[in-house]
């Protein structure tokens, strides 16, 4: 690894980024054009995904039934427009620091349709968004699990991320090796909408993955944690709380598959699910 990285990813876990992952821009080379990061800023060599971990604890009362503004707060709003906001424009000032130029970009869904017209022959309209999602496995941080969100070593679904485009010649992160997911299926066994409709592959930067085939209008109904998304309607509900993803967070700690497992399991009851009547009943076991 070259100085410039090992000074960068210092400075990152000086920091308090979870995670950090370089791809190089070639990892992109067969996204379209009104989604690709050169469209953003054509020099860029280097894409670097920052990450900040969800505490379990921000799932607490969402899993108890009791409290969803936590989560609300300290995973969804507050995370990442401020904590996370704060530390991605940090690392990238660090970048232009060392004189090169760093763009940092939010995580807003690709989805999201473009609001400008374009200036000229040639190039996509604005905005052009980036599938922060799909970067994190090109960088390396993650797979794409059954339940379709990104899951890490680390901290398995409980993570959001951003994006720092660069000209730095920065060393690449390899892409993960390691399954995280064993396809289980906890979370489609535990949508109580049958969301989950089978299998499809999904393939990023010669990385194959099996995930689950997602109806994400039934999501978009769900009242089990799950909520639209706040950037557009366009935009994939927010599931990272919601029944499915709290199964999954149950199931990795309980096979201690993350490397950020707690002492103490995450489910020590019976979760509660409501149907698309609102009828409310419980998942039986942990």
């Amino acid at each position: 690894m070259d100085s410039l990285t090992s000074a960068f990813l210092a400075f990152a876990k000086q920091t308090r980024v979870d995670l950090v992952g370089v791809a190089p821009i070639e990892r992109f080379d067969e996204v379209p054009a009104d989604h690709h990061p050169r469209s953003i800023f054509p020099e860029t060599r280097s894409v670097v995904v920052l990450g900040k971990r969800i505490t379990r604890g921000t799932l607490r009362g969402v899993e108890e039934g009791t409290q969803f503004d936590i989560y609300g707060q300290y995973g969804l709003a507050w995370l990442k427009d401020r904590m996370l906001a704060v530390a991605t424009i940090g690392l990238a000032t660090w970048l232009e620091d060392q004189r090169w130029e760093a763009c940092p970009i939010q995580d807003l869904d690709a989805r999201i349709p473009a609001s400008g017209v374009a200036v000229k022959p040639g190039l996509p309209a604005p905005n052009v968004m980036i599938d922060v999602r799909e970067a994190a496995v090109r960088a390396g941080l993650g797979e794409i699990g059954y339940c379709g969100e990104v899951l890490t070593p680390e901290y398995g679904p409980r993570q959001r991320f951003q994006l720092i485009l660069t000209d730095a010649p920065l060393t690449a992160t390899p892409l993960l090796s390691k399954a995280v997911c064993d396809h289980c299926g906890a979370c489609a066994k535990s949508c109580p909408l049958e969301a989950f409709k089978g299998d499809k592959d999904v393939t990023l930067a010669g990385k194959a993955m099996g995930v689950g085939a997602i109806d994400y209008a039934v999501c978009r109904r769900c009242q089990n944690g799950a909520r639209p998304n706040g950037d557009h309607p366009a935009g994939l509900p927010d599931r990272l709380a919601a029944l499915c993803v709290r199964s999954c967070v149950n199931h990795l700690d309980q096979v201690r598959g993350i490397e950020n497992a707690l002492e103490n399991p995450f489910r020590n009851r019976p979760a509660w699910a409501r149907n698309a009547q609102g009828e409310v009943s419980l998942v039986a076991g942990r």
